[in-house]
């Protein structure tokens, strides 16, 4: 069975590999996850996120967002001392604050999902890469989700970040095409 090369043989990234990334999310609690996973990988790699995700569950709340909106000083000190996350300051503050404005386009949109989902049609990206070089680091589609969200008010999601945000949630499948979990290979 061959599978993605960027997992190699992390048990943690392999499960990650198979069963998540590139699966298509409708609940927003998942989307504020992984916008705040996503933002905190910032200068790391996805693997020393993943390995403290069930912490990250703990200390947010199991990411809801109307309670992340509501974290004060004191919360953000408890954070700040928390060694099963990562402790920067200002990925931090940034996830308090994307909270609050994700919590505004939930009441804009109806949902998050319904305002991130219209930037596809409702249809996620298939990409059909060959190789791991070919995968883009961001595109026109995550800048325009970048520029859109920062013009809300959402803090760290630069392009990069937006692009890994949207193959996690499988908004963008980026399987490679000798990848079982490709759309291609998996149509039974």
């Amino acid at each position: 069975m061959e599978r993605c090369p960027w997992c190699g043989k992390d048990e943690l990234y392999i499960k990650y590999h198979d069963e998540e990334w590139g699966v298509p999310v409708h609940d927003d609690n998942k989307h504020f996850e992984f916008l705040v996973l996503e933002s905190a990988q910032a200068r790391l790699s996805w693997l020393t996120v993943l390995r403290k995700r069930e912490n990250y569950r703990k200390a947010y709340d199991n990411f809801e967002p109307n309670k992340v909106a509501k974290y004060d000083e004191n919360k953000i000190n408890e954070l700040l001392q928390n060694p099963g996350i990562i402790r920067n300051r200002k990925k931090i503050d940034a996830s308090i604050n994307n909270a609050k404005t994700f919590l505004q386009i939930q009441k804009e949109f109806g949902s998050f999902d319904n305002y991130i989902w219209k930037f596809v049609d409702n249809s996620p990206v298939i990409n059909n890469w060959n190789s791991i070089s070919e995968l883009p680091a961001s595109s026109e589609l995550s800048d325009k989700v970048s520029k859109d969200l920062k013009l809300r008010g959402f803090k760290f999601l630069g392009t990069t970040i937006v692009y890994a945000y949207l193959q996690a949630t499988g908004v963008i499948n980026d399987h490679l095409l000798d990848c079982f979990r490709h759309p291609i290979n998996n149509k039974a």
